[in-house]
């Protein structure tokens, strides 16, 4: 039986309407399609000279665009000064030093984001403040409406070995419970590595396999994944329910890290394949098609400090936003 022929022999067809019908035609086909992402976020570590410059105006470009979530990136003022000095030692490097709220309050930027109709349901940080400073992060839940207080990736000291990353779980374990206790939830986004096999075992897996998933959520990142050779499909599937949040940028061509990503030198070596979605090689709509029928809340386009971003942005939301 062909598409047509099922549509117009079902009697719930004309009931249930077009997206109706074309789901039930999906299940007796055995196939899955992409719901539109109704809410699609951005992290602003796309456009963060934008907001440098014009902060008030950058936000209401976004929200022209159609974004209506926002993942913010730290440090913030409350950060640990460790965190604070890595990125003034960094910040001359990218061009541009604000980060957090950008030098405002709480309460400020909370009534820019309500006027424009956008949300902060997740927040990058970084370990050092995870583990003696999380308590600050309650603030931005009350004011903003925090909801995930999520570590792009771990220090490239606390990663070397095996047994680091079994100790590296015990440490999300303690940092999601508290997380947990703040009415907050702990997600980990990997940056591509430990995803290689080593010693006959998969680092990544390992320590995910020891963390308790009521309270250790993760963040995919679509490109750093097959970056490290990995399939995204494959980990929705394998850790279904714990990644609440996505990264969104595709790659051109497909390329992978000309070692293990362990360092950033890998990770800058891969910048010039990041390229708008739905202009690269992944299948990015079929990774979101999985992704949402394994527990994803949150889609987040990220295109880090992507040239032009006015026009690449954009094109990703339009691609991203027809399902």
């Amino acid at each position: 039986m062909n598409r047509g022929t099922f549509l117009r022999k079902t009697a719930l067809a004309s009931a249930l309407g077009l997206v109706g019908a074309d789901r039930l035609w999906a299940q007796w086909m055995n196939t899955e399609t992409m719901e539109k992402i109704a809410q699609l976020g951005i992290q602003l570590f796309s456009l963060p000279k934008v907001l440098e410059q014009d902060y008030e105006g950058g936000i209401a470009l976004l929200a022209e665009m159609g974004y209506t979530e926002l993942e913010l990136f730290g440090p913030f003022s409350f950060s640990a000064d460790s965190a604070k000095a890595d990125w003034k030692n960094v910040a001359p490097m990218l061009g541009f030093s604000g980060s957090g709220l950008f030098g405002r309050s709480p309460e400020t930027v909370g009534a820019l984001l309500a006027e424009h109709g956008l949300t902060v349901p997740s927040v990058h940080t970084d370990l050092d403040t995870l583990e003696h400073h999380i308590e600050a992060f309650a603030s931005l839940k009350s004011v903003l409406g925090v909801e995930y207080i999520t570590l792009p990736a771990i220090p490239d000291s606390r990663r070397k070995t095996l047994d680091d990353y079994k100790k590296m779980a015990d440490t999300f374990n303690n940092i999601g419970s508290k997380a947990r206790e703040l009415g907050l939830k702990f997600a980990y986004h990997n940056h591509g590595y430990g995803l290689q096999e080593t010693k006959g075992v998969t680092p990544f897996e390992v320590m995910i396999d020891a963390t308790d998933p009521e309270t250790v959520f993760l963040e995919m990142d679509v490109f750093w994944t097959v970056a490290g050779r990995a399939d995204p499909e494959a980990y929705l599937k394998k850790y279904s329910g714990r990644y609440h949040l996505m990264h969104l940028k595709d790659m051109k061509p497909k390329v992978h890290f000309s070692g293990d990503g362990s360092d950033a030198a890998q990770w800058m070596q891969l910048f010039p394949n990041m390229t708008t979605a739905g202009d690269g090689a992944l299948d990015l709509k079929g990774i979101i098609t999985t992704a949402q029928a394994h527990g994803a809340k949150h889609f987040f386009v990220e295109q880090d400090l992507v040239e032009d971003p006015k026009t690449a942005l954009k094109k990703s939301f339009d691609y991203l936003t027809r399902a």
